[in-house]
């Protein structure tokens, strides 16, 4: 089944059921959530949550112009609203050991995601959605409520700082 989050909003084939949706965008759904969260265990809590909202409101959700965007505001919003919250965090034992799998330098790649938990939560969900889902500045603001302007502000100093950590990747771009 194709992922439902990579194709064009007009491509976007209307899941039948709440349970075709979550199979069609799970995976992706976590990726985004690790990336954000930095764990792989709260990020599948935070997935968790977001498609229980979703599910709860499925009948507005499924009606979307695109029900994976929808859900990924949920996402966003919610491990936003978490970091906002002042009460004490688990730490994971091994961290940095759950990051998802993908092709290319796997040290490089545990470095990056390393990289984005010294980001504050909302820079690194500007960096998130704007890089790793290709979104739109507007889209991207609209989702973690910013100004446009503050959208791109916050993700040229996030961009910097991370440019600290790697400066074998701030010579190449």
């Amino acid at each position: 089944m194709t992922d439902l989050l990579d194709e064009p909003v007009t491509a976007v084939r209307r899941p039948e059921s709440f349970e075709e949706f979550v199979v069609a965008t799970g995976d992706r759904m976590l990726r985004t959530a690790v990336l954000l969260t930095g764990d792989r265990h709260a990020a599948e809590d935070l997935v968790q949550s977001a498609y229980a909202q979703a599910f709860s409101r499925w009948r507005l959700v499924s009606r979307a112009d695109n029900p994976a965007a929808y859900t990924r505001m949920i996402l966003t919003r919610l491990f936003l609203s978490d970091r906002r919250r002042k009460r004490v965090r688990e730490l994971p034992l091994l961290e940095g050991a759950d990051a998802p799998a993908a092709s290319g330098d796997p040290s490089l790649r545990l470095s990056l995601v390393d990289g984005l938990g010294t980001l504050p939560p909302l820079d690194r969900a500007v960096l998130v959605l704007r890089y790793f889902h290709d979104l739109p500045v507007a889209e991207v603001a609209d989702q973690t409520g910013l100004s446009e302007s503050a959208c791109r502000t916050r993700a040229s100093r996030a961009l910097a700082r991370l440019r600290t950590h790697f400066p074998d990747l701030a010579d190449e771009a």
